[in-house]
């Protein structure tokens, strides 16, 4: 019934056209001939007057093929309707009945199959306070140092920190760096570590007892600093102030601070190339990333790190160091032509380059990557220049893209050219929205807008956060520093725009036993270099008399001295060569911003040829 319904929805249109043009061709007769037509066709003589028998042709043809394809149409869909009724008989008839056969019990009523069946388990609601009056967005350095800076300012403060990872807030250098030289077995389930002057420590900032539960967090007296792990703010209403979380949570705020940090980034080239290649490449960034590369190191037999950068020198060294009693292949290539080529000026690049390759690592310079396959058990990397490497894992340390997902739902601006939420000189998106870190674009008044990924941005920046959330108001001048270590031995501190592509100026000196990373940690009794930085000031260093040092050109060995990096022939960037405890002195010379007519003399500022 329904089905010839449906066909004469489909053929009455073609009737109403037909009996239309029926009728257009009647009064075009009429207006030839002054008389009505006569549509049942008159015998004529063959010698009569012609009239009207060719408009009642066209007629006669118009309904015909209207009948006919009215016709062929009916008889295909009702043949395609009875082969999906076909199709879906079958389906059903294939399917697990839940319906019992006429040789089956007797059907059960409602109430009995209702008592039979278990009922579906309720959904849990979501478990956490509904309201913080300061609430941190990411679980990094400047979350904790933000809420340290809020708890110290108002002491009965409540502070919720949100995270998607699922550990307490803890510091990353080491992941990169000390954590590798542990003769610790369980250093991956400890994540303690020696640093480079003997001293142990844990790599979380507090024991989880320094923390108050998430449940208490609204009714614990005295206040206090609460961390839900492994839960990640999807949405935020900035006018009603508040933020729903992946678990459907909302929470209500009056501060908010974000600090979400980024995202490892990843070659596309990889990304392409299938799931096998994504399942053995690492993108390093967190704990579970340093244990699972921990793991491999120890399985497999090669490794290759694409990236010439901090990280990716820093890995370098760290797995080539013990390639030699694990029997493990570490191979490091990256586009520039030496290690932190886009940092270090070139002769001290390919000094780091020579460092790299003696703790154990073949370096592939000048390596471009064309294509990535899977073949034979081996990751196959393609270089443009037609070079082969054949791998069991790669790690990928290419660079950060700062994580600003947020900035949709909250409608807030994404600098288009550093990336990161572009805020004010106190670090305010909004009226009561600040962010910190790696996520945030600010304007450095010496040096322009900038965003830094470094761990001591993230300390002062969370720690400034925190401060203006509880009313402080205080503009953002700190010039942040950043440290990177080879190894025991080598390592150096960097401050302001340290770009190879900038005219440098290198004055370098004799190391002696203490100019090593391990060394300074022994002094200053710390292994987070941003936490020992001096009170000093910078004017109070005694300068030496010695004579200036021979020029680089002329020296080979590189074993300490200072780099000044030039813009407009001031000094725009300052890199420390195995010279520590140095920085208030080279923060002062960036916030001067003054020409040096003799940098040799600067650089005796920093004492580089003491003994």
């Amino acid at each position: 019934m329904f089905k010839c319904k449906t066909v004469w929805n489909k053929l009455a249109p073609l009737a109403r056209a037909s009996s239309t043009v029926c009728r257009q061709a009647g009064k075009r007769a009429v207006l030839r001939h002054e008389r009505r037509p006569q549509f049942v066709q008159q015998a004529h003589m063959s010698a009569g007057p012609t009239g009207g028998g060719g408009e009642n042709a066209i007629y006669f043809v118009l309904v015909g093929a209207t009948c006919l394809g009215g016709a062929v149409y009916a008889y295909r869909t009702l043949s395609g309707d009875k082969a999906r009724y076909d199709e879906r008989i079958t389906e059903l008839a294939s399917r697990p009945s839940k319906i019992p056969s006429e040789t089956s019990a007797p059907a059960k009523t409602q109430s009995e199959t209702a008592a039979s069946e278990p009922a579906p388990a309720p959904t849990a609601a979501p478990v956490g306070p509904t309201h913080a009056p300061y609430l941190l967005i990411g679980g990094g350095t400047a979350s904790f140092a933000a809420a340290r800076s809020i708890r110290a300012r108002d002491p009965g403060a409540r502070v919720l920190i949100v995270t998607e990872e699922p550990d307490l807030p803890y510091m990353r250098p080491p992941l990169s760096k000390e954590l590798w030289f542990s003769d610790d077995p369980t250093v991956t389930e400890t994540l303690r570590f020696k640093q480079w002057n003997g001293k142990e420590r844990s790599i979380y900032f507090q024991p989880p007892t320094f923390y108050v539960s998430p449940t208490e967090l609204e009714s614990v007296e005295n206040g206090g600093v609460a961390v839900l792990t492994g839960k990640k703010v999807v949405h935020m209403d900035v006018r009603g102030n508040k933020v729903k979380l992946s678990d459907g949570l909302e929470i209500s705020y009056e501060k908010c601070l974000i600090a979400t940090g980024g995202i490892p980034r990843n070659l596309q080239v990889i990304e392409r190339a299938g799931d096998e290649v994504m399942k053995r490449t690492t993108l390093f960034r967190k704990i579970e990333d340093f244990k699972a590369l921990e793991k491999v190191s120890r399985e497999l037999k090669s490794i290759t790190i694409i990236g010439g950068g901090f990280l990716g020198s820093e890995l370098a060294c760290a797995l080539g160091r013990r390639s030699a009693d694990l029997g493990l292949e570490v191979v490091q290539m990256f586009p520039e032509k030496g290690n932190m080529g886009k940092v270090l000026p070139e002769y001290l690049s390919n000094w780091t380059t020579e460092k790299v390759k003696k703790e154990g690592v073949k370096v592939l310079t000048e390596a471009v990557v064309k294509n990535v396959s899977y073949k034979d058990d081996k990751v196959e990397i393609k270089l443009k220049d037609g070079r082969v490497v054949k791998t069991d894992h790669v790690v990928a340390a290419v660079g950060l893209e700062p994580s600003v997902e947020l900035a949709k739902s909250a409608g807030l601006e994404v600098d288009s050219d550093f990336g990161g939420f572009r805020v004010n000189a106190e670090l305010q998106a909004r009226s009561n929205i600040w962010v910190a870190g790696d996520a945030a674009c600010f304007y450095d008044i010496k040096l322009g807008r900038r965003r830094v990924e470094h761990h001591d941005h993230a300390v002062v920046s969370g720690r400034l956060a925190g401060e203006n959330m509880t009313g402080a108001r205080k503009p953002y001048w700190h010039q942040s520093m950043f440290w990177s270590d080879l190894g025991p031995d080598v390592g150096y501190e960097a401050i302001g725009i340290v770009d190879s592509s900038l005219p440098t100026v290198g004055v370098f000196a004799k190391a002696t036993a203490k100019d090593t990373p391990k060394a300074a940690t022994e002094q200053s009794g710390t292994g987070i270099r941003s936490e020992s930085e001096t009170e000093a000031v910078a004017g109070s260093v005694a300068v030496e008399t010695t004579a200036p040092p021979p020029s680089t050109q002329q020296k080979e060995d590189y074993g300490k001295g200072v780099i000044f990096y030039l813009r407009d022939k001031v000094v725009v960037g300052i890199v420390l060569w195995n010279v520590f405890n140095r920085m208030p002195i080279a923060r002062k010379i960036i916030k001067d911003g003054e020409e040096h007519a003799d940098l040799n003399e600067v650089a005796k500022l920093f004492n580089i040829h003491e003994d």
